[in-house]
């Protein structure tokens, strides 16, 4: 039967996926290897009888197999971030835990660089409470209970993606990298990167939105990286830190250190201005830190308030001549070109419940930790010590 130009069909992903050639399948389904590569290729639609036959043959509905174009899917998902009731939202989505999560792609969070393609669109339309019931005390939220939850029209039928995505929170620039390079050797998994400082990022996990957080925090009480703060937030659900490398964090500079800034009592004798990173970064924990071990009030540094979100943002201001100082990280300093004080060696961690350990996507992602393409893309940036990258340094 000539195919309808509106009948669409997921038999070579499901087929691929369980690891049968097509012969395979028209073997089991009782069916000629032709029919099996026109049905894929969309040359003609199965009958009623081979339909049901490929459906049991590959262990799945009929709906799974084939659909309309007019019909694309619906997902019932729960929306990651409070939105304006009634709002038309781009969403890109993931499967977290055994729910949709839909994430929405609003200002920054719509871009890397190039702008993100979504998988669907959704109308917030139940709107959220008030934000004072979702967030606890230190202003974080604690749970997707009692949001609200969408349909969201998907905008192609490509399912098997979605259910291929790992989701990272984090804020390590290196994350990129390492999910481009994941996505090369692993052509069918989609790394889907969330950025979010250490605290938003454990945080996120927490809530049920990501499957990794990514996390650089030093305790100076125990002398441990993380984990103290990873025990604090999941408060006794199972968790694995895996280290992702050991970077160095210091001063960035203006080419050539024209303020002659040594350290960070430099900044305040100078009068140098700085740029601050939000609460629950790293970066701001250890310039907090630093001041507090040398007396400094944090008052008494140009610019502690003034707040930008992300190591590419602070970078950025130094170079435009907005601060004359900021805390990040060696690597970034070279990317920007600019000078560098090193203060400290954090850990960066990759923070994942045990519970989703065992997914194929996220054995996928891990399992490339160890991949000379991975490392070369850390090595050449520079600041980064991978000779731990991979190991599992804490369980909780």
């Amino acid at each position: 039967m000539k195919q309808d130009s509106d009948l669409r069909n997921n038999l070579k992903s499901i087929r691929t996926r369980l690891g049968m050639s097509q012969q395979d399948l028209a073997n089991i389904a009782n069916v000629t290897r032709q029919t099996i590569s026109g049905v894929e290729s969309g040359l003609y639609a199965p009958s009623v009888a081979i339909t049901l036959r490929l459906a049991k043959a590959l262990g799945c509905q009929v709906e799974d197999l084939f659909w309309l174009e007019r019909d694309l899917p619906e997902i019932e998902a729960v929306l990651a971030k409070p939105v304006p009731n009634g709002q038309q939202l781009r969403v890109s989505m993931a499967r977290v835990g055994g729910q949709w999560i839909a994430y929405p792609l609003i200002g920054k969070d719509a871009f890397r660089q190039d702008m993100i393609p979504a998988d669907g669109e959704a109308v917030a339309v139940d709107g959220f409470p008030g934000i004072s019931k979702l967030l606890n005390p230190k202003g974080e939220s604690t749970s997707l209970a009692g949001r609200n939850k969408v349909r969201v029209r998907l905008l192609d039928d490509n399912l098997e993606t979605l259910h291929n995505t790992v989701v990272i929170a984090g804020c390590a620039p290196v994350i990129s990298l390492w999910a481009r390079a994941t996505e090369r050797w692993h052509p069918q998994l989609r790394v889907q990167y969330n950025f979010a400082n250490s605290m938003a990022a454990l945080h996120s996990l927490c809530r049920g939105e990501a499957h990794i957080a990514g996390m650089h925090l030093y305790d100076p009480e125990t002398g441990e990286y993380n984990t103290p703060f990873v025990r604090d937030v999941l408060a006794g659900r199972e968790a694995v830190l895996i280290t992702l490398g050991v970077w160095e964090e210091g001063l960035l500079l203006k080419s050539g250190n024209p303020m002659g800034i040594r350290r960070v009592s430099d900044l305040v004798a100078g009068g140098a201005t700085i740029v601050n990173r939000e609460i629950g970064s790293g970066s701001r924990m250890l310039l907090e830190q630093t001041l507090q071990k040398e007396q400094i009030p944090f008052d008494a540094v140009q610019g502690f308030d003034n707040i930008l979100k992300s190591h590419q943002d602070v970078a950025q201001a130094v170079v435009g001549g907005v601060a004359d100082a900021a805390i990040s990280t060696a690597s970034i300093a070279t990317a920007f070109g600019l000078g560098f004080i090193p203060l400290h060696q954090s850990r960066y961690d990759l923070v994942i419940l045990k519970e989703y350990l065992e997914e194929a996507p996220v054995q996928q992602l891990l399992s490339t930790l160890g991949h000379r393409m991975v490392h070369s893309q850390f090595e050449i940036l520079g600041g980064y010590d991978i000779s731990k990258i991979g190991e599992v340094v804490a369980t909780v």
